[in-house]
């Protein structure tokens, strides 16, 4: 069974990167993403279409099975928020065999995002430039879509929350009370796994304010006060100063936060508005991972994101201290085969290594700060 996996596996990344991706990188980027959006939509309506969309790309092993936090997460590979913005293809990618998905960022108000050029690809730096601006239904339908459990699921779901990106929300009160009033609606209707403080959005009016110490502390505050019993992390900006950084986790130290997610897109480029994914921010991602896991001697539970786009890089990450992973990019330069091939070869990895579960390869390669 295994040898038919590492040929599947192999006949899928062929066919992506020789026929498909030339084909489909002939078409402006964000006509593809809702293309790839109404295909998912439709395989995962069926049992038919599901059973052959598992067949084609899933792979599971019990040494990749991890309970954290009482979610059982069959493998660490998530489908990172930005992708399936409005929770509308959940169902299939349990097919394509991710453990998880971080939905949305969703908001208070529906918003259509920023105007003109979104999406640009840039093949050389394997990264994508994103401008989207935080475009969704707003919280109050994609959280009755969920109770109404119209797009059904067997993983976890997480749901990014953001403020509306809108000139209101820069003031800081109102930008808060936006995040809580988000965080209030999800938590009475009880949907989602987990949820995610998206204080980091690279191309929201306004900037990333949250990210400063006075005004996230005033956010967690707000949301001690809901007693929300389901894990909250917050997702960081790679660009963060390491002055800055340790602000956030002195502050979080106070308050109910579980976890982070490390990292968003970089601003760190010439394009001007937006952020880079991809290969762009794997170094920085991968050193604020290690020593927020140093820093804080795994006290945190961590999803690293940023360049993955292979079963070496998500090894890396765990060994810097992910407990989970989460991509897109990698996804859309190797095809949806590469969730798969990241779990298969990732058991060969942890086998080679003598390790029986891959919980026991979190943060190996990192010595804690005493």
């Amino acid at each position: 069974m295994e040898k038919i996996v590492y040929c599947r596996n192999k006949v899928n990344s062929f066919l992506y990167k020789h026929i498909m991706k030339p084909l489909l990188f002939q078409f402006d980027p964000e006509l593809m993403h809702k293309l790839f959006i109404n295909i998912g939509k439709f395989l995962g309506k069926f049992r038919v279409t599901k059973r052959m969309t598992r067949d084609l790309f899933y792979y599971e092993n019990p040494m990749l099975w991890q309970k954290i936090y009482g979610i059982e997460f069959a493998n660490p590979v998530g489908l990172s928020a930005g992708f399936d913005k409005n929770v509308e293809i959940t169902s299939v990618l349990e097919d394509v065999g991710f453990g998880f998905e971080e939905s949305g960022s969703v908001t208070k108000l529906e918003h259509v995002g920023n105007k003109g050029k979104r999406l640009m690809r840039i093949p050389k730096k394997k990264s994508i430039w994103v401008n989207l601006g935080l475009n969704n239904n707003g919280v109050e339908e994609i959280s009755q879509r969920l109770k109404d459990g119209r797009y059904k699921h067997n993983i976890p779901l997480g749901v990014s929350i953001a403020k509306t990106n809108c000139l209101e929300t820069v003031d800081d009160i109102i930008g808060r009370d936006d995040y809580i009033y988000s965080l209030k609606k999800l938590n009475e209707m009880n949907v989602g796994s987990f949820y995610v403080f998206n204080i980091s959005c690279p191309n929201a009016y306004g900037g990333q304010p949250f990210s400063r110490p006075k005004a996230y502390e005033s956010l967690l505050k707000e949301s001690d006060k809901l007693k929300i019993k389901k894990p909250i992390f917050v997702k960081l900006s790679p660009d963060l100063t390491k002055k800055e950084l340790d602000a956030i986790l002195k502050i979080s130290g106070r308050h109910k936060i579980q976890g982070f997610i490390i990292s968003n897109l970089t601003k760190k480029h010439s394009f001007g508005k937006g952020g880079l994914s991809g290969k762009a921010v794997e170094s920085l991602s991968n050193k604020m991972l290690g020593y927020v896991y140093s820093k804080t001697k795994g006290r945190y539970v961590i999803i690293g994101v940023g360049g993955i786009f292979s079963a070496e890089d998500v090894y890396k990450k765990i060994k810097l201290g992910a407990s989970l992973v989460e991509l897109i990019t990698g996804m859309i330069y190797n095809g949806p085969g590469l969730i798969g091939e990241i779990n298969y070869e990732l058991v060969q990895m942890l086998k080679k290594d003598g390790y029986k579960k891959i919980k026991e390869a979190v943060g190996k390669d990192v010595k804690l700060v005493s």
